[in-house]
């Protein structure tokens, strides 16, 4: 009798992406047999560090996105393989315990820094793990998710392999399963690309930026009195939920408000149009759910790709003011919804409603064929 794999999932808390495609990939490999852990070594190895990072992260991607665009191109001339530094070591350290003491038959990175401390924790032990990357940008991919050893490199599309290739990276070690959203997503069905578009229902994500939310949504609300806003407030409630509450009392009966939630794949199949911030998660969702997007944030450096994915699907593109969210609602509606069902029809072209469940395939697929070759 075979036994069943035991996968490690590593992922790091700086960005919904990483910890995204970390959980979905898990579920559909515990759907398919197999037996996961997912764990975040920087929160192990540093947590105090960890979660005053993440917040900093948050704060300055939020209200200062150009320095962060200078912070992330800096790294892309980074060698990781050479930087030990002291913290470093705290979440090697944290890494190697978890590899100790769960034993995987492979490990599976969402973020990048981590294959870098695989690789010298592998050679050290000398026991031979297949490692695989997830990788949770598009196109434009920064070059600490390259310089890493791995088996394999997970990515979100054909675009993005193409840009990998073209950096010098093995084609045959590129692999486009689409980013790894919920499963549920193969098995809902989106919104008819011939609906009446009556009411037009739009999902609302701001950010925690709370002057923008009252903005945003009276813009797109004034676009069209056929639009019914859901807006999704998230873990920002507390920050966003009084000016959120304002729109609703001044919209009656076209607004509705909800905190964190786990049905984003639901919501998203029920609405026509999505309304966020062009984070990796976000933008892979809406395109699962076949589901047109306007981005109305647009972080600099690892965002920038997946907005240019958007629109080379000609699934969506960039919104960033009142004014454009307005003139887009409304050009989308014009002529009977017309510029809205050519975007349906692009993201259906599309496709990728699946990432989770075909990454979880193919890792699994891996590991059989290297046991076959290893009798292991």
């Amino acid at each position: 009798m075979a036994e069943i794999p035991r996968i490690l999932i590593v992922t790091a808390a700086f960005g919904e992406g990483h910890n995204s495609a970390a959980r979905n990939l898990a579920l559909a490999l515990n759907s398919a047999g197999a037996i996961t852990q997912v764990s975040d070594p920087c929160q192990l190895g540093v947590p105090r560090l960890t979660a005053v990072v993440n917040c900093g992260y948050r704060y300055v991607t939020t209200h200062f996105p150009q320095l962060w665009a200078r912070i992330y191109r800096s790294t892309d001339r980074c060698d990781f393989k050479r930087q030990r530094s002291p913290v470093m070591r705290l979440v090697e350290s944290a890494m190697a315990d978890l590899i100790a003491d769960f034993r995987p038959a492979a490990i599976v990175s969402t973020y990048p820094l981590y294959p870098y401390f695989i690789s010298r924790i592998i050679r050290e032990t000398r026991v031979k793990i297949p490692v695989f990357i997830v990788v949770t940008d598009s196109i434009e991919i920064n070059a600490s998710w390259l310089r890493a050893d791995s088996d394999y490199w997970l990515v979100t599309d054909a675009r993005t392999r193409d840009a990998m290739i073209a950096k010098g990276l093995p084609a045959e070690k590129i692999v486009d399963t689409g980013f790894p959203v919920h499963p549920d997503f193969a098995r809902l069905a989106p919104v008819p690309a011939d609906d009446a578009c009556e009411p037009f229902r739009i999902l609302y994500f701001p950010t925690s930026h709370h002057t923008f939310v009252r903005r945003h949504a009276r813009a797109l609300l004034d676009a069209s009195p056929a639009v019914r806003l859901t807006i999704i407030l998230g873990r920002n409630v507390r920050a966003l939920y009084a000016r959120a509450h304002a729109i609703q009392l001044a919209y009656p009966g076209r607004v509705r408000l909800h905190g964190w939630t786990r049905r984003v794949p639901r919501y998203l199949n029920e609405h026509h149009l999505v309304v966020g911030k062009a984070g990796g998660a976000t933008v892979h969702e809406a395109i699962a759910a076949r589901c047109p997007m306007l981005i109305h944030h647009l972080v600099p450096g690892q965002e920038e790709g997946n907005l240019r994915l958007l629109e080379a699907i000609g699934g969506g593109h960039l919104a960033e003011t009142p004014e454009a969210l307005t003139r887009s609602v409304t050009d989308l509606l014009a002529d009977q919804a017309a510029g809205w069902r050519t975007m349906k029809a692009a993201l259906a072209r599309h496709g990728r409603n699946a990432g989770a469940i075909v990454a979880a395939g193919f890792i699994l697929k891996a590991i059989g064929d290297r046991e076959l070759e290893t009798g292991h």
